[in-house]
C-alpha cells in the first residue's frame, strides 16, 4: 500500500477532523477532568468499529481503542487535556473568553485528534487487506498527573508492538531527543499555632520548617551534578502575620536525565525534609505526587517519520488569522534561532514554516519532562512536531491558544498524515519494524521498567480533583480491574 491511501484517507475526514478538533478546543477541560473530549473522541473510535476499553489505569477519561486481530499491534496516542487561566478567543489580540478560565495552550485539542485522524487511517488500510492492527490510547493529564504513567501501570501498552505520536509545534520535524525524569512532591508542615507577639514561644511555626526545607535546597544545588534541576513553590504559608502559622504546604520538583539519579537525589531531599521538620520542631508529611521517565529515543523510528514527511512535502495554511497571528508574536529571531541556519530567512519570512526538516534534538536531553517518557521504557516510540502555529509561537501562551482553535487545523492534519504514513511503513515493512524494536532492546527494553507511582497512588486523591462520573455515550467496555491496588 501507498502513502496516498492514508493521506486519501484523512483529507476525506478533513471537515468532521477540523470541527471535532475546534469542538473540543471550545470546552476545554483540565486534567482528569476530560469528560467532553474524551467522549467525543470514544464516540468516533466506537462508531467507526473499534473495539474501546475505558477507565484504563483506574483512570477514568483514559481509553484503548483497538481495531484488527492481526499481528503485528501499531499504535498512536493522543493527548486532550487543556491548561487552566489561558482562556482565549481565536483572535489575534489577547482576548480571554473566561477570565481565567481554561485554554489549550498546548494544543491537545489538535493532538488528541491529529492522532485519531491517523488511527481512522489505519483501520480503513486494515479493512482493505493491511495485515496487522492498530490503537489509539486516550491519554489524559499530560499537563498535571501524569495519566500515562497510569495507564502503563494498567497494562495499556504492553501488546503494542511501536508506537508513533507526535505533538503541536511550528516547525516539521521527527524528534529523536530524551528529556528529564523527574519526581513530583507535597510537602506539608504541622506546627502549632499561637500569638506571635504574646506568646511566641508557646507556637511553633510550620512555615518555618518549610523556609528551613527551601534554604536546604538551595544549599543542595551546589552538590548535585549540573543536570539536575529543583523546582519549589509555597502554596501555602499562613494567613495573618501575627499568627505563628499552623500548617506550610509547597510543591516541589525534582528532574534529572535519568531515574536512577532522580531517585538518589528525591531520598536526599526527603532526608532534607526531616532535618528541617527537627531544626524547627514540627511534624513534617511528604506525599510523591509524580514520577516519571524521561523519554528513550528510538531513532530508527525519528528516521521513517523523516522519510514519511519528506514523502508528504511541505502544506500551506491560507487564513488572513495566521499572518495577523504572527505579527502579534513580535519579534521571534531567539526562537528561529534554533533552525538550521539555511531554514531561517524562510521561516522569519512567512507566518507558517512547513518544510520538513531534520530532527533538531539529535543526542540531546531536553529541558522539560513528559509523561510519554513511561510509554518509551514499554515500547519502541516515535516522536514528532508539526507546524500547527506561526513560526516561533511559544508552548502555554495565548497566541497558542488562539491558532490552536483556529489555523492549527492545518498542521493537524499533517500530523495524522505523518503518523498514519509511518504506521503504515511499519505494517508493511516487518524489517522496519524489527529494526525499532531492536533498537529499544539495545537501549534497556521493557523488562526493567517499575513504575515509579507506588500501587496504591490515586491521582484523584493525590490532585485534589474529584473523581468525574464519566458514562460514555457510546457503547463501550470498562477496564476489568478496579484500580491501581490490584497491579502486582
Amino acid at each position: 500500500m501507498e502513502l496516498e491511501t492514508v493521506t486519501d484517507a484523512v483529507e476525506d475526514r478533513r471537515d468532521e477532523l477540523t470541527e471535532l478538533a475546534r469542538d473540543i478546543w471550545e470546552h476545554p477541560q483540565t486534567a482528569f477532568e476530560e469528560t467532553y473530549a474524551a467522549d467525543r473522541l470514544i464516540g468516533v473510535l466506537a462508531e467507526r468499529g473499534f473495539d474501546v476499553e475505558v477507565g484504563v489505569g483506574d483512570v477514568e477519561t483514559a481509553f484503548v481503542a483497538r481495531y484488527g486481530e492481526d499481528d503485528p499491534v501499531v499504535g498512536t496516542m493522543g493527548e486532550f487535556d487543556a491548561l487552566p487561566g489561558l482562556s482565549q478567543r481565536a483572535s489575534a489580540t489577547k482576548d480571554p473568553i473566561e477570565e481565567g478560565g481554561n485554554g489549550h495552550g498546548c494544543g491537545h485539542n489538535l493532538f488528541g485528534v491529529g492522532s485519531l485522524g491517523a488511527a481512522l487511517a489505519i483501520a480503513d488500510a486494515i479493512d482493505a487487506g493491511l495485515e496487522g492492527s492498530v490503537v489509539y490510547a486516550g491519554t489524559p493529564a499530560e499537563e498535571a498527573g501524569a495519566g500515562k504513567v497510569y495507564m502503563a501501570r494498567g497494562g495499556a501498552f504492553d501488546d503494542v508492538d511501536a508506537m508513533v505520536s507526535w505533538h503541536p509545534g511550528w516547525y516539521n520535524a521527527p524528534t529523536k531527543g530524551s528529556c528529564l525524569a523527574v519526581d513530583g512532591f507535597e510537602v506539608t508542615v504541622h506546627g502549632e499555632s499561637s500569638h506571635a507577639a504574646a506568646s511566641p514561644e508557646a507556637g511553633r511555626s510550620a512555615l518555618d520548617g518549610l523556609q528551613l526545607l527551601n534554604t536546604a535546597v538551595e544549599y543542595m544545588r551546589e552538590h548535585v551534578p549540573d543536570p539536575v534541576r529543583l523546582h519549589y513553590v509555597i502554596t501555602e504559608g499562613g494567613d495573618a502575620a501575627n499568627v505563628v502559622p499552623p500548617e506550610a504546604t509547597g510543591e516541589y520538583l525534582v528532574r534529572a536525565p535519568s531515574r536512577d539519579l532522580v531517585e538518589e537525589v528525591s531520598a536526599w531531599f526527603r532526608r532534607a525534609a526531616e532535618g528541617a521538620a527537627l531544626m524547627a520542631d514540627v511534624d513534617v508529611e511528604v506525599t510523591k505526587t509524580s514520577g516519571i521517565y524521561g523519554v528513550r529515543p528510538n531513532e530508527t523510528l525519528g528516521d521513517a517519520v523523516r522519510e514519511t514527511m519528506d514523502d508528504l512535502g511541505s502544506f500551506s495554511v491560507d487564513d488572513p488569522l495566521a499572518d495577523e497571528l504572527s505579527d502579534a508574536l513580535g519579534n521571534t529571531s531567539d526562537q528561529i534561532a534554533a533552525l538550521p541556519e539555511e531554514y531561517r530567512e524562510r521561516a522569519a519570512e512567512n507566518a507558517y514554516f512547513t518544510e520538513p526538516i531534520d530532527a533538531l534534538d539529535a543526542g540531546t536531553t531536553g529541558s522539560y519532562s513528559t509523561d510519554s517518557g513511561d510509554v518509551s521504557q514499554l515500547v519502541p516510540l516515535g516522536r514528532m512536531t508539526t507546524a500547527t502555529w506561526p513560526a516561533g509561537t511559544a508552548l502555554h501562551s495565548w497566541q497558542a491558544v488562539a491558532a490552536s482553535g483556529s489555523t492549527g487545523t492545518e498542521g493537524m492534519l499533517y500530523a495524522s498524515k505523518a503518523i498514519g504514513g509511518t504506521l503504515l511503513r511499519l505494517l508493511t515493512d516487518r524489517d522496519l519494524l524489527a529494526e525499532a524494536v531492536a533498537e529499544f532492546e539495545e537501549r534497556g527494553g521493557a523488562d526493567e521498567y517499575e513504575s515509579a507511582m507506588p500501587a496504591d497512588a490515586d491521582p484523584y486523591e493525590l490532585l485534589g480533583v474529584e473523581r468525574p462520573d464519566f458514562d460514555p455515550t457510546a457503547d463501550v467496555e470498562r477496564e476489568a480491574a478496579a484500580g491501581p491496588a490490584d497491579d502486582d
